[in-house]
């Protein structure tokens, strides 16, 4: 068996399974509540949600105008790239050209929540891309997120809930009320996890460099 070969089989591997569940967490999904956003999310509204790990500002990762909401909203520099969050391995490579070999290799152990910096976006709002034409992508586990995602079928925006530069909120109660007035669309619910922090962020490079941003 060539190299490509055993490369190709073990990109299968993990595109053929789908994101491991935290079977520790059992979650009745309110489904009434993920319609409401996924009406939102496709009139180009932002969103307050609880995400895989903090509460978080979203958006349809493919729209332009609601893109630039988030950032309005945040006061962040546009520099500052977004995370985007998608539901699959299927949509992972919908939005990155060329997902390196060594992604799939981190992507098949990975249990926790973990962004990756891919380069060569496609698919996606312009202003999601760093000014490096690179992409920071997290496949969540978490059922509420997919579950949105999936409805959508598209990827969404994940940013913290806080103003550029202040402390990010871990609880609904810590969110700023002026925040929250800029926001189109709030979804008061609870997050489900206990390890409730930023996830850990690397970048892996198409040439398979692996740099650890944030753990």
């Amino acid at each position: 068996m060539g190299r490509s070969e055993r490369s190709r089989n073990r990109r299968d591997q993990v595109r053929g399974r789908k994101p491991s569940k935290d079977k520790q967490v059992t979650v009745e999904l309110p489904r009434e509540a993920i319609n409401l956003a996924v009406t939102a999310l496709k009139k180009g509204d932002t969103i307050l949600y609880p995400t895989d790990t903090v509460y978080g500002l979203g958006c349809d990762a493919s729209n332009y105008e609601a893109v630039q909401k988030i950032y309005d909203i945040k006061g962040a520099d546009k520099s500052k790239s977004l995370i985007v969050l998608v539901d699959s391995f299927q949509m992972l490579e919908y939005i990155v050209e060329d997902v390196p070999e060594m992604a799939w290799e981190v992507l098949k152990v990975n249990k926790k929540p973990l962004t990756i910096i891919y380069d060569r976006p496609k698919n996606v709002a312009e202003n999601v891309i760093a000014k490096d034409n690179s992409i920071a992508v997290r496949v969540t586990n978490d059922p509420l997120c997919r579950s949105i995602i999936k409805k959508l079928r598209k990827p969404i925006v994940s940013t913290s809930a806080n103003f550029h530069g202040k402390e990010t909120p871990i609880h609904f109660a810590d969110i700023s009320e002026e925040l929250k007035s800029k926001v189109d669309h709030i979804m008061d619910l609870p997050l489900v996890h206990k390890n409730i922090k930023p996830s850990s962020i690397m970048k892996i490079s198409s040439n398979g460099i692996i740099k650890i941003i944030r753990e």
